[in-house]
């Protein structure tokens, strides 16, 4: 408790210091949103010509869409720092986090608060919520309470991704985390049905990168949609495997960091 109230704190203090800007954060919230209106505009000129792909139609693709921006919603609101730890490493700045009594990982993730997240967080809701709407789901309180276990395993999934990418930063010399965002912009692939795309990238997106179990394979479970909508009954236990692969990635990187000289 007092490591997650300390989180808290720390993210409070960055999010009071950005509302001093009142006018860019307004600015960057209706940005966000406005590309996620671009989105439903580009899917509903996509479906008012296709109007069904591979058995996936406009609503349930919009929940895939709004799955996603909700992960990178609460991966930019609560651990955007992650982003920073390229710059942190190469300044040398992780120095103070390690001689402090506070989980590094923990410090490097809430070193800066992405405001855009917050628009994300809600436009992706929405999405969610409009999808499931005009969906033939029969909720059960059972099932209400896996598809809330979903959607948290695929928000658990994509913030052990981006910890994960970032911390290759420890291999490279570069202050820019340019490896990492070529893989998170992969990851706008799941935006869409994974059986649209040839076999290498299905093994890419559902195994090596599992961001297929971010939005295609829970979403495909609640839907009963595809071929082997089961597998996203496993959204919770790649959420389990990414996380102990991102802490393991970011132990032995920090092993072999090295001070800038601060």
């Amino acid at each position: 408790m007092r490591t997650v109230r300390l989180y808290r704190r720390l993210l409070g203090a960055h999010f009071r210091s950005l509302l001093e800007y009142e006018a860019d954060f307004l600015i960057l919230a209706a940005a966000t949103v406005l590309i996620q209106v671009v989105n439903i505009v580009f899917l509903s000129a996509l479906f008012a010509k296709v109007p069904v792909i591979n058995g996936w139609t406009f609503w349930s693709v919009l929940t895939m869409f709004g799955a996603v921006a909700l992960a990178e919603g609460v991966g930019s609101l609560f651990f955007d720092g992650m982003w920073s730890l390229a710059w942190q490493i190469n300044r040398g700045e992780l120095d103070y986090c390690l001689v402090r009594p506070y989980p590094v990982v923990l410090q490097s993730s809430s070193a800066q608060i992405g405001i855009n997240g917050l628009s994300n967080i809600v436009t992706g809701g929405l999405m969610i919520g409009a999808g499931l709407a005009h969906s033939d789901i029969e909720w059960t309180p059972w099932l209400a309470v896996l598809g809330v276990l979903l959607l948290i395993s695929s928000v658990v999934i994509k913030v052990a991704i981006n910890l994960a990418t970032n911390s290759a930063c420890f291999w490279l010399s570069s202050p820019s985390p340019m490896f990492a965002f070529a893989l998170h912009q992969v990851g706008d692939l799941a935006r869409f049905p994974l059986s649209i795309y040839p076999f290498a990238l299905k093994a890419v997106l559902g195994l090596v990168l599992p961001f297929a179990f971010v939005s295609f394979f829970p979403i495909a479970y609640l839907l009963d949609t595809g071929s082997s909508p089961w597998v996203g009954l496993l959204t919770p236990l790649a959420a389990a495997w990414c996380a102990v692969v991102a802490a393991f990635i970011f132990k032995r990187g920090l092993r072999r960091y090295e001070s800038a000289g601060n």
